[in-house]
């Protein structure tokens, strides 16, 4: 079973936040009172001071931690290589601004980082003596449209298993396992007014792979409205969905897995995921021995209550887990 641990990110409860309804304590408060056992912290948004990290932030967080008994885990950095109006950061700022975030989170105790693709492998690797340094493990993000064995993943496994370090791995989303259209999309497209019968042609072409351009010529021939048509967008997009999760592929990344952030658009009352087959996907990370934390983290998209989705999320990982 190996040493599963169940936390959340706390970007679950952006909706109160955003509205003034949780400031950060509160968000730390509700994912203890939801049962989690760590949480992550999305740096840019919930960090006082960010892109810094002063005195006072880290006293902040750590009398949180003594008055909740749960301590952050995983710094969420963001790879911000368009900051520049001009042009791309180099891959020098990229690493500069990568290294700035790891300070941080060694300064906030959390033992693990999120990084994001935009930092291209060649950059990627050369945080591997810094993260060493100060003992954060730091994870490429996986999340769709990208999945463990897409070339651009594999492009940084390669280097990962040629340079030998056990502090740069990666940190798939749940997201990037979706076997069936994304519920709270759907559904907005239905409420939009789609018609039904070319929703179901769009998902049935996303599962044949047909390339998108074929598959917007299609449903304009077949009069589909701007309602399918966004709808088609998102599927060929960030909630892409295949007939099978990539497991093979899991498998392989595995003994380089930093932390998964177990995603959910929408769980019903009786704990299942409407478009992720976490029942599938939970034992191959269980049974491989995995040492290390499933956050889960709620995409706040179709208006749901966020607390209790997160809850129900953090129960369906528990139960799926430790039946």
């Amino acid at each position: 079973m190996g040493n599963v641990k169940i936390g959340c990110i706390l970007f679950s409860f952006t909706a109160g936040y955003i509205k003034g309804d949780l400031d950060l304590e509160g968000c730390i408060r509700a994912a203890k009172g939801l049962g989690s056992e760590g949480y992550e912290i999305v740096a840019t948004q919930m960090l006082p001071h960010y892109p810094f990290l002063t005195d006072e932030d880290v006293s902040l967080f750590r009398s949180y931690t003594e008055k909740y008994s749960i301590a952050p885990h995983c710094y969420a950095a963001n790879m911000d290589k368009g900051l520049r109006h001009d042009r791309d950061l180099t891959d020098d700022e990229m690493v500069a601004m990568a290294l700035r975030d790891i300070r941080n989170a060694a300064r906030l105790g959390c033992r693990a980082m999120r990084q994001q693709w935009m930092m291209p492998p060649r950059a990627f690797i050369r945080l591997a003596p810094y993260a060493e340094s100060y003992d954060v493990k730091v994870g490429i993000e996986i999340h769709n449209p990208a999945y463990p064995s897409c070339p651009e993943m594999l492009e940084y496994l390669e280097l990962i298993e040629a340079c030998g370090t056990r502090h740069l791995g990666f940190i798939p989303d749940f997201g990037c396992f979706a076997t069936r259209p994304n519920k709270p999309h759907w559904d907005r497209a239905l409420a939009n007014g789609a018609q039904p019968e070319l929703l179901e042609l769009a998902k049935q072409m996303r599962y044949e792979d047909v390339p998108q351009p074929e598959a917007v010529r299609r449903l304009q021939d077949a009069g589909a409205n701007g309602a399918v048509m966004a709808a088609l967008a998102g599927m060929y997009g960030f909630v892409q969905f295949r007939a099978n999760p990539d497991l093979d592929g899991l498998r392989r990344i595995l003994p380089y897995c930093v932390e998964f952030h177990g995603k959910v658009h929408y769980i019903s009352e009786e704990l299942e995921e409407a478009s992720i087959p976490y029942a599938t996907v939970l034992p191959v990370i269980a049974q491989s021995g995995f040492d290390g934390y499933i956050m889960a983290e709620y995409e706040n998209e179709g208006g749901y209550d966020e607390i209790e989705m997160t809850r129900r999320a953090v129960a369906m990982i528990r139960g799926l887990l430790y039946p």
